[in-house]
C-alpha cells in the first residue's frame, strides 16, 4: 500500500504563504485550484504563495487544476439572490445558459427537477398560463453567481472544455500545474480530447483525473480507467444524480472497479465539510475518511473546507492523521 496523498484546495481563507506553510507541515501533499471562477493567470499570486510556502517547508508540492469541462453553471448575479421555499419565481431572474433555459422550456409540464449549487438549491418547474416557465422553490436559500446547475434525468451536450480550459491548459507549463481535473467525464472521447490538448501545448507529463459527478460517467466507468491517471469519486455532483441513500453504494463500486483495474482513485467531496465553522469535526467525518483509506484510495481532498472555511490547517491535520492512521491499521 503507497502512501495516500492529502490534498487541499486554494482560496481565500489559505493565500497567505504563512497559513500554507502551515498546512504543508500538517501533511499536505498537494493542492487544487478551481478554475470555474477564474484562471491561472488570475491566480498568479496565490500559485506564487503556495509555490514560497512549499519552498520555505523543503518539498515539491503536487498542483492539479481543476477545469470549467462540460459543468453547468448560472451565470453573474448582480446581487446574490434569496430563493425562499414554496415561492414561484420566473426563469429569467436567474441567468441561466440558454441550453438550460430550452431544456426547461420543454419540460414546462413535466416538473423538471433544478439543483443549484451542489444540490443545496431545489427548483422544479411549472407552467403558468402565459407559457413563461415558473419555477417553484423546493429547497430554498441564497443563490449566488456562478453556482452549479443539475438537471437530473436530463443530458445537455456541451463541449468537453471550453475556450478557458483551453487556454489554461496552454499555460499549465508556467505555472507548474501537474495534474488536470476533468469535471463530469461523460466518455472516453472526453478525456481523449484532454490529452490532445495537453499534448498539443507541450504538458504531455501532466496527469489526468476523471471526475465521476453523474450517472453516464458512472456507466461508461470501464471504458474511462484506461484514459486517465486517476479517477475521483466527486460525491457532491454525483450525489445528485442518484437518491442520496444510494451513493455509498456508488462509491464502493467505483472504488472496486478501479481496484480491479490497478487504476488510483481519489475520494473528495465534504469530507470534513463541518470544519467550514468549527475546529472539531465529526465522528462519521473521520469514519469516512478512515474507510476511504481502506477502500484503497489513492488520494483524499477536501474543498471549500481549506479555501474558504475558518480553520485550513486544522482541516488537513485532521484529514491527514486520519488517513495516517488508517494506513498504521491497514498495515498492522
Amino acid at each position: 500500500m503507497k502512501k495516500v496523498k492529502i490534498y487541499g484546495t486554494l482560496g481565500p481563507s489559505c493565500s497567505d504563504a504563512g497559513v500554507l506553510k502551515k498546512m504543508f507541515e500538517e501533511g499536505m501533499d498537494g493542492v487544487r485550484l478551481n478554475l470555474s471562477h477564474t484562471s491561472l493567470d488570475g491566480s498568479a499570486d496565490i500559485i506564487e504563495a503556495c509555490s514560497e510556502a512549499a519552498r520555505s517547508y523543503g518539498i515539491s508540492h503536487e498542483f492539479m487544476i481543476d477545469m470549467q469541462g462540460p459543468e453547468l453553471r448560472i451565470g453573474n448575479l448582480g446581487e446574490a439572490l434569496q430563493l425562499r421555499e414554496g415561492e414561484l419565481i420566473d426563469a429569467s431572474a436567474i441567468p441561466f445558459p440558454e441550453a438550460v433555459l430550452d431544456e426547461l422550456r420543454r419540460s414546462g409540464q413535466m416538473q423538471q427537477e433544478i439543483l443549484l449549487d451542489d444540490g443545496r438549491i431545489m427548483l422544479r418547474t411549472e407552467q403558468n398560463e402565459s407559457c413563461c416557465t415558473m419555477l417553484r422553490v423546493i429547497r430554498g436559500g441564497l443563490l449566488q453567481s456562478r453556482k452549479s446547475i443539475a438537471l437530473p434525468g436530463c443530458s445537455i451536450e456541451t463541449p468537453a472544455m471550453t475556450e478557458a480550459d483551453l487556454q489554461n491548459i496552454r499555460n499549465a507549463g508556467k505555472y507548474g500545474v501537474t495534474a488536470v481535473m476533468q469535471p463530469f467525464v461523460r466518455s472516453k472521447e472526453d478525456l481523449i480530447a484532454v490529452r490532445k490538448a495537453l499534448d498539443d501545448a507541450g504538458c504531455s507529463k501532466i496527469r489526468i483525473f476523471a471526475k465521476i459527478e453523474n450517472l453516464r460517467g458512472l456507466e461508461k466507468l470501464d471504458e474511462l480507467i484506461p484514459h486517465c491517471d486517476e479517477i475521483v469519486i466527486a460525491r457532491g455532483d454525483l450525489g445528485n444524480s442518484m437518491d442520496l441513500w444510494k451513493l455509498p453504494a456508488a462509491q464502493k463500486r467505483i472504488a472496486a472497479a478501479c481496484r480491479a483495474a490497478g487504476r488510483d482513485f481519489m475520494v473528495v467531496t465534504q469530507m470534513l465539510d463541518s470544519m467550514m465553522h468549527r475546529q472539531v469535526p465529526t465522528r462519521a467525518e473521520v469514519s469516512d475518511i478512515f474507510n476511504a483509506v481502506l477502500d484503497g484510495a489513492a488520494s483524499v481532498m477536501v474543498t471549500g473546507e481549506t479555501a474558504a472555511g475558518e480553520y485550513p490547517d486544522q482541516v488537513i491535520r485532521y484529514l491527514s492523521r486520519t488517513v495516517r492512521e488508517a494506513e498504521y491499521f491497514a498495515f498492522k
